[in-house]
């Protein structure tokens, strides 16, 4: 499931891939726009830096924005920062991997075999879905979505 955290850093970068190349943003404004704690969000973006995916400008002209462009920032990968793996269970899981206590063989576990498919699916939608790719999704949608745009 999707944490607050994860959720929140998604549209926090999803913002910022809105903003014109070499533009900054300040955390507060992007909490505004988004309803969201600007506490909770200045720790989200500061995971987001030091995961690579945001640059902070210091100073009184300082803010944020995406460290590169928005089509080489895979969801996925932003996802893994915020929330870790992306798997059900750890099982499932391909970077944190740990067996289950009470399984007995887990190459026949019904349960640790469906729990792979759902992760390679969701790990085939997320890592496959950059940022633009969001930002277009939500112009393709069009009416009911202009708020998210306009607010980027």
């Amino acid at each position: 499931m999707l944490s607050m955290k994860g959720k929140y850093g998604l549209k926090a970068l999803f913002h910022l891939a809105g903003l014109p190349a070499g533009e900054v943003i300040q955390s507060s404004e992007i909490a505004t726009a988004h309803g969201m704690s600007k506490k909770f969000l200045d720790a989200i973006l500061a995971d987001l830096r030091n995961g690579g995916f945001v640059y902070a400008k210091k100073g009184r002209s300082g803010g944020y924005c995406l460290s590169r462009s928005a089509d080489e920032i895979m969801v996925g990968q932003a996802l893994r920062v915020l929330d870790g793996p992306l798997a059900p269970i750890a099982c499932a899981s391909r970077t944190a991997y740990h067996r289950c206590q009470d399984c007995v063989d887990e190459t026949v576990c019904p349960v640790r075999l469906t729990m792979l498919e759902v992760r390679e699916a969701i790990a085939s939608v997320l890592d496959n879905k950059s940022l633009s790719d969001m930002r277009e999704m939500v112009e393709r949608e069009g009416s009911g979505f202009e708020h998210l745009l306009d607010a980027s």
